[in-house]
């Protein structure tokens, strides 16, 4: 009999762990017939060693008789967190490791009185769709992730420029009056690495950004806020941008400028969560 125990990454782990995060998902995406998340194993070693030493995550890998075989990762630098990315090594998958390391990082946030932790998932994995559910996470938001050439253009009324520090208050603020809770923590990395942007009308913020990307979310008080910033980036990161597809109206206009569904996912959460008040575009952790 094999044991299998869950114990803190430690940045040594995190070659190992990125080498099983990318044959993870490069298997099942390939598998359903999607391009992979990500684009090879070095990429996912970095994002696994600056996850494994931030102190705003909480990194857990699984050991089944001392080898890792899989790692999660839950962002806290936010009053809401985030979960992912959690892998298995596609050897050791379907044997309850995933569920492991799942209720490792929940019981963190049980422990840390979190009160709430969200997720996006692979809509086409309808393993790990089962397994979020049986573990307590409703099904809140179907995502298309959009990808496509950079849009270059400037809305009337709408001025982007580039978030600084002095815009955390305003930007927080944009945040809680959409969700209910600011992302200052997540915010604050992004202005601090320069992917932050904000947009100004009538003469204060209302919008902002952390990166047009697979791993930036942003939050705006209308679609013509969140629409300005999206014309006005030089690209789209990683497979692209999660729009929300029930706000047709922001699909629809994304469909017209040139950008294409890459792949579905969907925004899980347990614990508490508001209806958005504005638009918004989720990171892949939520």
């Amino acid at each position: 009999m094999s044991t299998l125990t869950i114990r803190q990454a430690k940045p040594e782990d995190a070659a190992v762990s990125g080498q099983i995060c990318y044959e993870a998902f490069y298997k099942i995406n390939t598998d359903h017939g999607f391009p992979p998340d990500l684009p090879a194993a070095e990429h996912a070693a970095d994002l696994m060693s600056m996850m494994f030493v931030h102190p705003g995550f909480y990194c857990v890998v699984a050991e089944e008789d001392g080898r890792i075989v899989g790692s999660n990762c839950m962002d806290e630098r936010s009053p809401i967190a985030g979960i992912g990315p959690i892998t298995i090594d596609p050897a050791a998958q379907n044997r309850g490791v995933g569920r492991k390391l799942m209720q490792a990082v929940m019981d963190r946030a049980r422990e840390r009185n979190i009160p709430g932790v969200r997720l996006v998932q692979a809509a086409f994995h309808t393993r790990s769709l089962s397994l979020y559910s049986t573990l307590g996470f409703d099904a809140r938001e179907p995502l298309s992730v959009m990808q496509g050439p950079a849009i270059k253009k400037k809305l009337e009324g709408c001025f982007v420029r580039p978030a600084g520090t002095h815009d955390l208050v305003a930007c927080n603020q944009v945040c809680v009056k959409v969700h209910g809770h600011h992302r200052g923590g997540d915010l604050a990395d992004s202005i601090a690495q320069g992917t932050a942007a904000v947009v100004e009308r009538h003469g204060r913020i209302t919008a902002y950004s952390s990166n047009l990307a697979f791993f930036g979310h942003t939050v705006a008080e209308t679609n013509l806020d969140l629409q300005a910033l999206i014309a006005a980036a030089d690209g789209f990161g990683g497979p692209g941008i999660l729009v929300p597809t029930r706000n047709a109206e922001l699909f629809r206009w994304c469909l017209a400028n040139g950008l294409r569904v890459v792949e579905p996912m969907t925004l899980m959460t347990v614990g508490l969560y508001n209806e958005p008040a504005g638009a918004y575009l989720p990171s892949i952790l939520y």
